[in-house]
Formats: structure tokens, sequence, C-alpha cells
């Protein structure tokens, strides 16, 4: 039997069993705790880890700020705006919106012209994220180039531009404009040998309205446009252009200024007439005026249309094509002749300056500044009393001259028939007035003078001058009497070459004074077709002549080569395939003038004029003299075909051509080309010329004789007598 205390015992030792049990089983939690909080711990650190390590991958293939920069600025050297603010932070960027950001930077960038945008000298601060660097481009004003910083924006994808107005300019603010201030250069003017204006500043009418005086607009608007040939829409957006007031004069179009000495004349043209009783129509209504207004004017009009050409307002097409040239939308450029081919002589360079204002208008600094630099004026080698002679005498006719000092090079003349009027472009011609020009069958717009035609006859000195030098034709020697008709034999079939006159002997001398085409066409033969075209091609057949204006290329064949003998023989007088521009054969001419030496044409005045040869020594001394005497015969023998030019105060020499034109061998129905080339063959003549003339349709008309006549009424005028 256990007593108390016994039993207080047992029950301390069973509760220190219990407690001990419980510690032991704490201390294993304790234990997996700990361990489940190890492994979580090193999970979340290899998480870590290999998301930094990922997150530093991706980070490692973004574009860094200064490539961002670099892309930036790119883009908005190619305009591509949209693909600048896909490049923004949006929000720290003042939440600019993409219409406005595209407003404002094409505004700036394409007001000043920019382009050639560079950026250089990059500095990068990772920390700070910001990109200094040195900016340049070239504009309308010249080269702006400044420092400058952008700033980024590091996000979960990238890094991102934030945009202000300075990262344009540095200075820019919100509320400032880019400004661009353009003066526009004076155009050059164009003058003759004797400092007579062929180009330059005029005056002329411009019809307007000052809407505040309109009584009945509509129908004031609906006689306008009537008398002014043009639409009642054209009128009605000027006058609703932003500027326009009440008491402004709104400019409509501009039209020839009637003067009126003009009209008191004893015959005034129908014309004339009828624009002064236009222009007096026009002001019989209530708010419309007629004003002064300068103007490009050409006085010789007509008389030099194809050789001075003509200015028109630039297009967009001209903008662009013409990008950086320093055209605007308010220029002119020279559209043909020498407005076209001096344009960039005479054009000058408008004066800009670019700059910063504020809202109040007022220059906060100025970014570039070029001077106005005017056009150069150009003086031509073009004597204007002879341009209008030889236009006056052929007026009428579908044709063209050329006239040059033959001892010189100087180009006299250049007249290309019928012609224009290229003052109608400067004014603004109406479409009734454009379909009328253009559809004429007579072709006024075609410059005759730049074209190749068939020379005929007066093709014969250079067949003459190639026999000779050859060895192939002896001048002495007479081909004989062949009558009106020949052929070679026949091979030829049912083909004879057919001449005018009939005469003895047949040597080259009478050839060229009866215009014998049997004889050239039996010389041809003898020169055969080889030494022909090798003869040609010395003499600058297939190639440009080389001068200011473009000319097409004479030429003796339609192939490489004269193919057959009746080709050959029909080469020998001009007919055949041989094609001439009158200006090539007036060079050919003046070798016979210069002892063989073929001289250079020129069209820009030279004070001290000297000489070029474009071909020296094309012909011998002795071949050049020897068909020179017969070009004098052909002039002052009353034999022959050119002495209706003749004179009694000097000697001329010249040679005239009729060519057939045939659509075939068997055609009777043809037309005909006249030609006629007359020089003064003494280099110490007062007034040297060469003048070379071609007419078409002369059949039945005189053939050439109609242009002899023509030219030798030129002469009378030119020499004074």
């Amino acid at each position: 039997m256990t007593n108390g205390k016994g039993m207080g015992i047992e029950m301390g030792k069973r509760n220190r069993s219990r407690r001990k049990g419980k510690g032991r089983r704490a201390q294993r939690g304790q234990r997996i705790f700990l361990l489940m909080v190890a492994v979580f711990a090193a999970v979340l650190l290899t998480g870590a880890v290999i998301y930094g390590i990922w997150y530093f991958d991706k980070e490692r293939g973004w574009k860094k700020p200064p490539e961002l920069l670099a892309e930036y600025m790119e883009y908005a050297s190619c305009g591509e705006y949209e693909k600048m603010y896909n490049m923004l932070d949006v929000e720290l960027s003042g939440n600019v919106q993409l219409e406005d950001f595209v407003k404002r930077n094409s505004a700036i960038y394409e007001g000043i012209e920019m382009r050639d945008l560079k950026i250089d000298e990059v500095e990068y601060d990772e920390e700070q994220m910001t990109v200094k660097y040195h900016s340049s481009c070239e504009t309308a004003a010249g080269t702006i180039d400044f420092e400058n910083e952008a700033c980024f924006i590091k996000g979960e994808d990238g890094y991102w531009l934030i945009w202000e107005d300075g990262l344009v300019f540095p200075d820019l603010e919100p509320g400032d404009k880019v400004k661009v201030s353009v003066t526009q250069a004076e155009r050059g003017e164009i003058f003759d040998r004797n400092d007579i204006l062929l180009a330059g500043k005029g005056v002329a009418s411009s019809v307007g309205i000052v809407p505040g005086k309109l009584e009945d607009k509509e129908s004031a608007i609906q006689e306008m446009a009537e008398l002014l040939e043009i639409k009642p829409e054209t009128i009605e957006k000027n006058l609703s252009a932003s500027w326009v007031k009440d008491d402004y004069f709104v400019p409509i179009k501009t039209i020839a200024k009637i003067e009126e000495v003009e009209l008191l004349a004893l015959e005034p043209s129908e014309e004339l007439v009828a624009e002064w009783e236009r222009q007096e129509k026009l002001l019989e209504i209530p708010g419309v005026m007629i004003s002064d207004t300068e103007v490009r004017e050409y006085p010789l009009g007509k008389g030099a249309a194809h050789l001075i050409g003509y200015v028109q307002n630039v297009t967009a097409e001209d903008l662009e094509k013409h990008a950086g040239e320093g055209y605007t939308a308010n220029s002119v450029i020279g559209r043909s002749g020498m407005e076209g081919l001096f344009e960039k002589e005479l054009k000058g360079e408008n004066g800009c300056r670019i700059y910063i204002a504020d809202e109040e208008g007022n220059t906060k600094m100025e970014l570039a500044n070029r001077e106005v630099k005017n056009g150069k004026d150009v003086k031509l080698t073009i004597d204007a009393r002879m341009q209008l002679i030889l236009y006056e005498r052929l007026k009428e006719d579908e044709g063209c001259s050329v006239a040059m000092n033959p001892y010189t090079g100087e180009v006299l003349a250049l007249v290309s028939t019928p012609s224009y009027n290229n003052n109608q472009f400067i004014l603004g011609m109406s479409q009734t007035q454009w379909d009328l020009l253009n559809g004429d069958e007579r072709q006024p717009l075609y410059n005759r003078f730049r074209q190749v035609w068939c020379p005929g006859s007066s093709f014969k000195p250079v067949t003459a001058a190639v026999g000779l030098e050859t060895g192939a034709v002896n001048p002495e020697e007479d081909y004989g009497k062949e009558g009106l008709s020949w052929q070679k034999d026949s091979s030829w079939g049912s083909y004879y070459v057919t001449t005018l006159h009939e005469y003895e002997p047949a040597i080259l001398e009478n050839a060229l004074i009866y215009s014998d085409n049997i004889y050239f066409a039996k010389a041809a033969l003898k020169i055969g077709a080889e030494n022909m075209a090798e003869g040609l091609r010395k003499l600058g057949f297939g190639e440009s002549v080389p001068f200011e204006i473009s000319m097409s290329a004479s030429q003796y064949s339609n192939s490489e080569t004269i193919e057959t003998e009746v080709q050959l023989a029909d080469s020998g007088y001009g007919q055949g395939q041989i094609l001439v521009n009158p200006l090539h054969l007036a060079c050919i001419y003046t070798a016979f003038c210069n002892e063989g030496n073929m001289i250079k044409p020129y069209l820009v005045y030279q004070e001290d004029s000297q000489a070029q040869w474009w071909i020296p020594e094309a012909f011998s001394k002795e071949t050049a003299e020897r068909v020179l005497e017969g070009m004098k015969k052909v002039v002052n023998s009353p034999e022959g075909t050119g002495f209706a030019a003749h004179r009694e105060d000097m000697v001329l020499a010249g040679k005239t051509g009729t060519a057939e034109i045939k659509d075939s061998k068997e055609d009777t129905e043809g037309t005909e080309l006249g030609w006629f080339a007359v020089l003064t063959p003494d280099k110490n003549s007062e007034r040297p010329v060469l003048i070379v003339s071609m007419v078409e349709d002369v059949k039945g008309r005189g053939g050439s004789g109609y242009v002899v006549e023509k030219s030798s009424k030129a002469l009378e005028l030119w020499f004074g007598k």
C-alpha cells in the first residue's frame, strides 16, 4: 500500500515525462518550419536570380538612348512624324496629341526646308538618362547648328523619349513660332549685243476687285469672269482669302497694259482696239479696278519667242524637283529658250531669314540669315534688229532663219515661224487661247531652227568640197551634156535624176551656177559611199553642234551607211536621206570664207570676239576658195539661181536649194522646202553676215526663188541700202 507521498512522486515523474515529450515534438516542428522557410527562401532566391538574369538579358536587347535619338532624328529628316511620335513617353511629354505633334514639327521642319539633319558629339549620362549632342541641318537660309540635350525615361519595355519644344531648337518654347522671312531676288535681264532689252522688267495691268465697293456681287463676278475668260469660282476663291478686307484691292488677273499713245496711231490694230474696249467694260463694273503691276516682259514678242522663251510660276512638281535650290511658291522658273537655258544665272538667290518669335511676334533669336543675291544679266550676241528683220520677212511662212558673223562665230539671229507671243504666258493664257495655239496646224510652238531638214541643192557646195578633198572631183572635168534627166544605167529601173537647166560645159563652177542635180549625182558616185560618209562625218554629221542651244544632229543616212547607188546619187544634191540642221549648214559654209576652217558658233556676248574653230582644216584652203568662187557666181552671174540677191555695192556668195518632200518615188503631190544661204565673202566687210533661211511648202510659189526674194529684202534692211 502506498502512501500519499509516494503517489505524488509518481505523478511528478509522469508529468515530467509528458513535458519532455512535448518539447521534443516542438523541436521537431521548429526544425521542419525552419527547413520549409529555408526551402522557400531558396526558391525565392533562385526565382530572383532567374528573373534577374532574364531581365538583364531583356534590357540588354533594348536600344540605348543615343541610338534612339539618332533614329528619331532620322525620322525627322524624312518627315516621318508619326514614327517620331511613337518613340515618345506621351504622359511625360505633356500628353501631346499625335495631331498636334505632327502639326508642330511639320510646320517647323518643312517651313524652314530642313534637310541633311545630322547629330554628332554625343554624350550619354546613363544615370540621368540624358543625351547631350551637337545638331546641324541645312535650311532655306543656310546652315543651322546648335548644342542640345534630350531626356529619356526607362520603362518596362525600353527607353522612351521625353519630348518638348526645346528638342526642335533649344530656345523654342510652347508659345513660340519659327518664322521664315523671304526677300525675293530680282531676276536678271537679257540683252542683245547693243544692250537692247530682250527680257526684263515691264508693266502690265492688274485687274482686281475692292470687295466693299461691289454692288451686286454675284452679277459682277459673272460679268467679270466672262470678260476675263476665267471661271467665276476663280474670282470667288481669291475674294475668300483670309487676308481680304472690304477696302483691300484683290488682284484677279494680269492683262496687257494699253498705252494711250498706241491708240493714237493712224491705224491701231484690231487686237489693240478690242483689248481697250474690254478694259473699258471691266471698269464699268462697280468695284472693279485696274492698276499697274510689274511683270516679266519680252519686247520683241513673236519676233524672238522661240529664242528667248518665257517664265512661269513654279508648280508643286517644280518645288519637288528643285528642292533645296531656293524656289518658293512665289518664284518663277524659265520654261524654254534663254529663260530656261540661263535659269541658274538669271534667277539669283532669294534672301532668307529664319528666327524664333514669341507670342507677341517679337524676335527672340535669329537662327539663320542669307542675304539676297539678285540674278545676273545675260548679254547675247543676238542683234535685235536682224532678229526682227528676218522675222518680219518670214512671219507668214512656216520656216526658220539663222544669221551669224561667219568670221567670229557670233550668232546674230535665230528665227522660227510662225511664232507665238511669249508675253501671253506671263499674263496668263485662257484655256481658249491655249487650245487655239496648241491646236494650230501650222504649229507656232514648234521650234524649227532646232530641227533637221532636207537641204536640197543648198547641200551641193558640201558635195563639191568633199569631192575636191578626196580627189574624186576634177573641177575642170566636163561631165557631158545629158539633157534634163539621167540615170547611170538600166539597173536603176525607172528612176532618173532630173534637173531644170541645160548648159555647157558641165564643170563644177557651172554646175553650182545652174544648180545641176545630174552633175552632183555623178560627183557623188565618183566620190563613193564610204568616202562620202567619211567626209560628212568629218564635217560634224552625226554629232551635236557645239552651241549653247541643243540642236538636232545632221545625218547622211537613216543607218550607218549609204546603202545604194541611187541613195548615194540623191545624196550628192541634198536629197536621199540627207538631213541638215540650219545652224550646222551655216557653220559648214563659214569654212568657205575662212580658208577651210569651220567656225564654232556662240551665243553669249564677248567684248573681244575671237574666232574659235569647231573643225579646223575641214577643207584645204584651195578647196574652200574654189567652192567660194562658184558660190559668188550663183549670186552675181545673171544665170545664177541666186541672182535676185545680187547687189551693186558689194559681192555676195550663196547657194539656193529646193528640196522635194515625197512619200515615195512615185509621189507627184509632194511638197517642197525652199533654201537660200548667202554670205559676205570679204572678211573686211563693214557688217559681215551669213544668213541661212528655209521655208516650207514653196511649191508653186517660186521654189527657192521665194526664199531668195525674202533674203534679199532682209539684206537691204541690214545694210541700210
